[in-house]
């Protein structure tokens, strides 16, 4: 997911910890309570951190789509490599806004204009937020299609009405694990939901064995498709040129892997491309 820098202003809010169900050794907290707190309520307000763009979209079905991003906060996961773990761990509490869907979309405007015609739903986790579909319905009245990216781990009404879905399970080297349950009702609901839009399923890969991982998600789910990248191992680095070699060493590397993998066929091998552009740079 895109790295970004926070264009929403500060509001106080107190996030508690819960445990989550999907980490390998069950010993972490993460702060959840903001998205788990949110219910329809009429005019809902959502807990965001960052709304931002416009930009290009980085990773999987969309890649170089003009974009905004609105990120909201809160996790179910605490990925070993996340590079947004602000969204979850607490360290950008202060930084959270409750907007409602018509403050979102004026922001939007602000920043994209009155003719933006791409937003991209991101985390965290905007799966935790059960009354988001008001946010969705209220971008597509406005003429933009909405892309969300989430891991599978939870399941929302309004994942039919999203125009590019992806789901994201995360590989062994994230420290969580799949539930594999799960993910099958959420790809069956889809199927059979009525929507309209595009579904997809993207695994990043650092290692041999998150491969193995992906080869399983694919043989898994052979029809739906399905993206591959490497993942960004150094989230401290701040220039982007010192970035690119290793990044695009990694990429090859793993494109080569993947030509040569006969249980791959049906597959896009992609980078993540705004960390080839901007590195680790936030607000891009």
């Amino acid at each position: 997911m895109h790295r970004s820098g926070a264009t929403a202003h500060a509001s106080n809010g107190s996030r508690a910890s819960e445990p989550d169900a999907h980490s390998a050794n069950g010993a972490r907290a993460v702060d959840v309570t903001l998205a788990n707190n949110a219910r329809s309520t009429g005019q809902e307000r959502f807990p965001v951190l960052e709304i931002f763009g416009p930009t290009v979209q980085g990773e999987g079905r969309v890649i170089g789509r003009k974009t905004l991003f609105v990120r909201t906060a809160g996790c179910d996961y605490a990925c070993a490599w996340c590079d947004s773990a602000f969204t979850w761990d607490g360290s950008a509490k202060d930084e959270i806004e409750r907007l409602d869907a018509a403050q979102i979309v004026e922001r939007l405007a602000e920043l994209g204009g009155e003719a933006f015609a791409h937003v991209t739903l991101s985390g965290g986790n905007p799966a935790l937020l059960p009354g988001l579909g008001e946010l969705i319905d209220v971008l597509h009245a406005r003429g933009a299609e909405v892309a969300l990216e989430t891991q599978g781990s939870r399941w929302q009404d309004w994942f039919v009405r999203i125009d590019q879905l992806t789901l994201s399970p995360k590989p062994p080297s994230s420290g969580m694990e799949t539930d594999w349950a799960r993910l099958d009702d959420i790809l069956s609901r889809l199927e059979g939901g009525g929507g309209g839009g595009e579904w997809s399923l993207k695994v990043v890969v650092f290692d041999e064995i998150d491969l193995d991982y992906a080869i399983r998600v694919h043989e898994r789910y052979p029809d739906v498709s399905f993206y591959v990248q490497p993942g960004n191992a150094d989230l401290t680095e701040p220039e982007p040129a010192r970035m690119l070699s290793t990044l695009a060493v990694q990429y090859e590397a793993l494109v080569q892997r993947i030509m040569d993998e006969p249980r791959l066929q049906r597959v896009s091998v992609l980078p993540q491309l705004h960390t080839w552009l901007w590195g680790n740079k936030r607000g891009v």
